[in-house]
C-alpha cells in the first residue's frame, strides 16, 4: 500500500488547509505503518501508533501477551472487533461463526483462569464456597512466576 506523506508525521492526520472554525472534523488515518508488535499492541489497545492516544498520558506498559490473562484479553479483543464488523456486515456468516467460536474459547479460557488464579469477574463466584474475590494475585499482578510455583 502506498502511503501519502505529510509534513506532520504519522501521529497526525491531514486536514484541509483553511478548515472552518468550529466544524468538527476527524482526520483520516493516511497510513497503516508503522505498526506495534502483537504484545505491545495488546497492551496499548491498538496496532497503530498513530491511533495510540493515552488518556491523560497514562501508558499501559505491562506486557501480558504470553500469560493466561493475555490469552483472555487477545480473544476478547478479537470478539469486540468482530462485533464491530458484524454491526455493519450482519450477513457475513463466516464472521458470525468465528464470533461464536471465539466466544466459546473466551468462556473456557476464563474458566481455566478462575480455576488456577481465582475469579476474574464477580459472576464467577456463583459456585464458590466462600467470598474469594479479593484473594490475590489480581490479574494485573501476574508476572509469570506463579506458573512455575
Amino acid at each position: 500500500m502506498k502511503c501519502k506523506t505529510t509534513d506532520c508525521g504519522y501521529k497526525q492526520g491531514a486536514l484541509p488547509s483553511c478548515s472552518p472554525l468550529a466544524l468538527t472534523r476527524m482526520p483520516m488515518q493516511s497510513c497503516a505503518k508503522p505498526q506495534y508488535e502483537r504484545g505491545k499492541a495488546l497492551a496499548r489497545g491498538t496496532l497503530f501508533p498513530g491511533l495510540d492516544l493515552p488518556f491523560m498520558d497514562i501508558v499501559n506498559t505491562r506486557d501480558v501477551a504470553n500469560t493466561p490473562l493475555g490469552e483472555i484479553q487477545a480473544i476478547d479483543f478479537c470478539i469486540k472487533e468482530l462485533q464491530l464488523y458484524l454491526d455493519s456486515h450482519s450477513g457475513d456468516t463466516e464472521a458470525f461463526e468465528m464470533l461464536k467460536t471465539l466466544t466459546e474459547m473466551s468462556v473456557k479460557a476464563k474458566e481455566r483462569y478462575a480455576e488456577q488464579y481465582g475469579p476474574l469477574t464477580v459472576d464467577q463466584l456463583a459456585g464458590a464456597s466462600s467470598y474469594t474475590w479479593t484473594k490475590g494475585p489480581w490479574p494485573w499482578d501476574y508476572t509469570g512466576e506463579e506458573a512455575s510455583n
